[in-house]
């Protein structure tokens, strides 16, 4: 394959119409139709760990639950679902500004205070932490990156 520019006498990409509303559907769920709308790769990488954290909240308050570590043991249900509905407020604030991204980091907290009463939460929540850290920087980076390509081409 050779790597061929677009140039003033070529024609620009077609994309077909299956692959163009697949492609518009995807810029819509991230946000990228709203030209007020930065960071989206962050927020959109963000979503993700929070998603998979979720599962796992709620998987630990049924371990704390089962080997009953609280007394009563519905008490391990009650936190986890606190954390869990914690976890769907940063997920429905990540579309408005960075609010998301300071109630992720909140929660990311209150994940690792879980190693109080099930100390395996801690390393769940040292995992879950790194990855966030790792989304955050390397989301900035590419959100930087594609502005400063947008401002090149204008």
């Amino acid at each position: 394959m050779s790597d061929r520019r677009h140039t003033a006498g070529e024609s620009p990409l077609e994309l077909s119409p299956s692959e163009a509303a697949a492609h518009n559907a995807a810029m819509r769920v991230a946000g990228a139709a709203d030209a007020q709308v930065t960071a989206k790769t962050q927020r959109a990488l963000a979503s993700i760990t929070l998603g998979f954290e979720l599962i796992v909240v709620v998987l630990i308050g049924l371990a704390i639950f089962g080997l009953g570590l609280l007394e009563p043991r519905e008490l391990g249900l009650v936190i986890a679902g606190g954390l869990a509905a914690s976890c769907v407020v940063a997920l429905a604030c990540m579309r408005i500004g960075r609010v998301g991204i300071i109630l992720g980091w909140v929660v990311h907290g209150l994940m690792l205070a879980t190693a109080i009463i099930i100390p395996t939460a801690h390393i769940v929540g040292l995992l879950f932490t790194a990855l966030w850290v790792y989304c955050m920087v390397k989301g900035a980076k590419i959100d930087r990156d594609r502005a400063a390509w947008l401002a090149a081409q204008s």
